[in-house]
Parts: structure tokens; sequence; C-alpha cells
């Protein structure tokens, strides 16, 4: 599958690039960011996935986040996806800035008109790795997946998805609950359709319920101060439950003071990166 290089920065001497493919997944051409350590360059690398929230694209963190430092140091390529497929054409995908475009909420639509296009949970498991392992010097072997927000509701379900394919998960205020706040409700009745039971495939706190085993180290922090928090939307409380039910064990770190934005990532970011590292290069 053909890769166009968009952008290439020298950074923490590894490289920051951006390319330019046509999915076949998502039926558009997609961007994504892939950070290249300087071990890069002479073997391979364990692959950290990242998923952006709601109206990003693969710009915001790697250009907000800084990261790069950790993942040089580490040696850990890092990838960031775009977060929805773009310029489909259908109907009503720019009306609002919670569900078409920068929306795609990491699920595979079942629902006319966004069933087509609308696929990111198969093109960020399946399509996206295949394509980094073809053409990057990746240990298809050792992968792991963090993301922020509706990003970290994507993290978390793909893991939880998908037993053993990711080595560890890690997430900044996820979407916990999606079934029961509002922005999930909106965008799974409209990918989804209104079969609710549906939706639970797609649900970390259901999903955790039936997870095989404990053996999953799972870090989440969240900023006390963040509006969405206060709002219903992430519902942390419910998904630690569940994880507590299961004996599954969560780092859960309320940070004080900060909010839902990249500067509350930033501060936060080099201890995912470290987490990460425990287990991609053991």
């Amino acid at each position: 599958m053909a890769l166009k290089q968009i952008s290439s920065n020298k950074c923490f001497e590894g490289f920051q690039k951006v390319y330019e493919h046509d999915s076949v997944e998502l039926k558009c051409k997609m961007k994504f960011g892939i950070y290249l350590p300087p071990k890069a360059e002479t073997g391979k690398c364990p692959v950290l996935y990242w998923l952006s929230g709601l109206t990003c694209t693969e710009q915001n963190f790697i250009t907000k986040a800084g990261y790069h430092q950790a993942a040089a140091e580490h040696g850990l390529i890092v990838v960031a996806p775009d977060t929805s497929p773009r310029g489909c054409n259908i109907k009503g995908e720019d009306d609002s800035w919670d569900f078409g475009t920068g929306a795609g909420f990491y699920v595979n639509a079942t629902e006319e008109p966004w069933k087509t296009n609308y696929r990111m949970y198969s093109y960020i498991t399946d399509e996206l790795p295949k394509l980094i392992n073809a053409n990057f010097p990746a240990d298809p072997e050792k992968i792991s997946i963090f993301g922020h927000s509706m990003g970290g509701h994507g993290a978390l379900i793909c893991t939880l998805k998908n037993p053993g394919k990711y080595k560890s998960v890690s997430a900044f205020s996820p979407i916990c609950n999606p079934i029961l706040c509002p922005w999930g409700k909106k965008a799974f009745s409209g990918y989804l359709g209104s079969d609710k039971s549906k939706w639970e495939a797609y649900d970390a706190t259901h999903l955790v319920k039936s997870y095989p085993d404990s053996k999953l180290d799972i870090l989440i922090d969240q900023g006390k101060d963040d509006q969405f928090l206060k709002d219903g939307q992430l519902l942390p409380d419910n998904f630690i439950a569940a994880c507590a039910e299961r004996k599954i064990p969560v780092v859960f770190r309320l940070q004080e003071g900060y909010d839902h934005n990249y500067y509350f990532i930033a501060t936060f970011v080099n201890d995912h990166i470290r987490h990460h590292a425990k287990y991609l290069n053991a």
C-alpha cells in the first residue's frame, strides 16, 4: 500500500513524520503521524499507538503533547492516526463537533449512511498496524495503546476486545461508559442504531466485565477540574467499580487542578510512556 510522506522533522535525534495513504477500511485518504526514535535506524522497535479525542486530527498529539524525548529514550515508535474518515461527502458529516468528522468514536458503524466509511475500529486494530509493520522497523509482537477522551475510550475498548494483543494500555480522561453519557448516546445511536445491546460491544465498562483474565495493568489520569467529568461525560467511577469486581488492577490518578486539555496531557505523558516502556521493553 503506497504511503506518501507529507512532512519530516528531526526531533531528539529521531524523526517526527506525517504520512498519507488510501485507506481500504475507510475508503478515503487518511493521515497519521509517526515518531521514529533514533533506535529505529539500527533495529526494530516496539510501537505505541495514540488515539486522539473529539475534533482532533493526527496533528494535536504530535505538536502539543511533548512526548518525543521520552519516546526517544525508551526507543518507542509512536503512531498517532486521525480520529475519523475525512471528506466522504456524507450528508451531515460536518454538522456537529461530536458526531461525524473528527468524531469516529473508534467503532465500526452498522447504520446508513455511516457504515461504508466509519470503520475506525477495524482501521485502528487491523489496517493501520499492518501498514506500520510493512513499512517501518516495527516489532509486530510488541504493541501498546493509549489515548485521550474519545481516544481513551478507543484505547480501552481496543485492548478489552483483543485480549493479549496489546502489552499495556493507558488513558487520559477517557469516556469510560459511553452507553450512559450524552456523547456516547449520540454517537452510538447514529453509528450503531437503536438496539442498545449492540452498544455494549464498544463500552469499556461493559467489556471489562467479561474480560478473560486479570493480567492487565491499566493507568488512567483524570483532571479533577475537568468540566466533562463534572458534566457526566466520562464516568470513570463506573469503570473502576467494574474492574474491581473482576480484580483487574487500575491505577486511577485524580489530578488536582487539571482540566481536559493538552497542558494536562503534556504534564503526565512521560509517566504514560514509562508505563508502556516497562512492558514493551521487557
